[in-house]
């Protein structure tokens, strides 16, 4: 596993399955070799009474013996990983925690190998209706993103266009939870890096749908 960017793509009143079309005849072009599915899904849960505390459940295929999970308190978010298990731990806390169908969101489409990078392409839906793109690109022979943001950042534009900023993404320049004093692209990359980067745009989708949804007379 190395360094992680996740990169929203402008569908450009395309819809989804027309902007994977697209992107998938740039990396095959450009000579990336398709490489299976993959998957990422988000199911929030909240409790049913007391202070807010809502815990976030990802699967990741990449991880697939894996269940990462985020408590949310409000102030702080505390991150988990486990096995399997504790998606049945979660069905028998159901008195203290209910699962809205609406909340949960996944990220999915086709995965690609070109050298040391694996792109993912990911059409994002919630509740089944589709709400973005979603890109994933991974440069696997490095764990610090400040010495290969240059290089990804180079890769990204080369198919993506200028929609890619030429700074590194805002999740990578902000604060370390564990050292304040220190950036997060100067530390190891670790696999919970990722799932952050998808809760930070699982919740921008959802507050756009909210937003949407407000927003009607």
């Amino acid at each position: 596993m190395g360094v992680t960017i996740l990169q929203p793509y402008s569908i450009k009143n395309k819809t989804g399955s027309q902007v994977i079309e697209i992107l998938t005849k740039r990396l095959i072009s450009l000579g990336a070799q398709p490489s299976g599915q993959f998957l990422v899904d988000c199911e929030t849960y909240i409790p049913q009474m007391g202070p807010t505390k809502t815990v976030h459940i990802f699967h990741n295929s990449e991880q697939p013996a894996s269940v990462f999970s985020i408590l949310d308190t409000g102030a702080k978010q505390i991150p988990l990983i486990t096995d399997g298990l504790f998606d049945l731990l979660m069905l028998k806390m159901t008195p203290a925690y209910i699962t809205k169908k609406p909340i949960k969101i996944e990220s999915k489409g086709p995965r690609f190998e070109y050298g040391d990078f694996l792109i993912k392409l990911g059409i994002v839906t919630m509740s089944q209706n589709f709400k973005g793109v979603l890109i994933e690109v991974e440069y696997r022979p490095c764990l610090i993103a400040s010495q290969c943001w240059e290089l990804m950042r180079e890769f990204l534009q080369g198919f993506l266009g200028s929609s890619v900023s030429n700074k590194i993404p805002p999740y990578f320049a902000a604060p370390s939870i564990m050292n304040a004093n220190v950036m997060k692209e100067f530390e190891i990359y670790q696999a919970m890096d990722t799932i952050n980067q998808y809760l930070e745009h699982f919740t921008n989708y959802r507050k756009q749908t909210t937003t949407a949804i407000s927003g009607r007379p």
